[in-house]
């Protein structure tokens, strides 16, 4: 039990120290403290003015407020009166800003894949460019063609 314990600790251990698995933990990490930029650039930057461009709308305070279990229809200030009184509510104000926000990040991380395989596109240009074109004969020790079978110098296979 304790071998079968040990033999788990260290598999456990080997597959958390992979390069790609703490690659991952950190951009998770960075991906949920970018996402919550993300959530307060458009809360407090973006739907604030939006909001006043479209007749002074609060978009946090948007939502359907249901009626309660006896039918009846009551109408709430804000969406915390609402939720302080306990009514049901469908708050397609918050959806707007959760969708806004997804845009954004999503958008986000298209430009930094974008980058990133820019980046990759132009390493392995310069890889190709910086290939050998030419090797040594290993029997005479002249530079032939890489893609050369046999030497024309001394005629051996290669």
């Amino acid at each position: 039990m304790i071998e079968r314990l040990k033999r788990y600790t260290d598999e456990f251990k080997t597959f958390a120290m992979r390069g790609n698995v703490i690659d991952m933990a950190v951009g998770i990490i960075i991906g949920a403290a970018f996402g919550k930029i993300v959530d307060s650039l458009v809360k407090d930057v973006i739907m604030p003015p939006l909001g006043w461009m479209l007749g002074k709308v609060d978009f946090a305070n948007m939502f359907i407020a249901l009626p309660d279990y006896e039918g009846n229809f009551i109408t709430y200030a804000t969406l915390d009166a609402a939720k302080e009184a306990g009514a049901v509510t469908i708050n397609y104000g918050l959806f707007i800003n959760t969708l806004i926000s997804f845009v954004l990040v999503a958008f986000s991380v298209f430009l930094l894949i974008k980058g990133i395989n820019k980046l990759r596109a132009e390493k392995k240009v310069e890889e190709i460019d910086q290939a050998p074109t030419t090797k040594d004969c290993p029997h005479c020790f002249s530079q032939i063609d890489i893609r050369a079978t046999k030497c024309p110098n001394c005629t051996a296979d290669i």
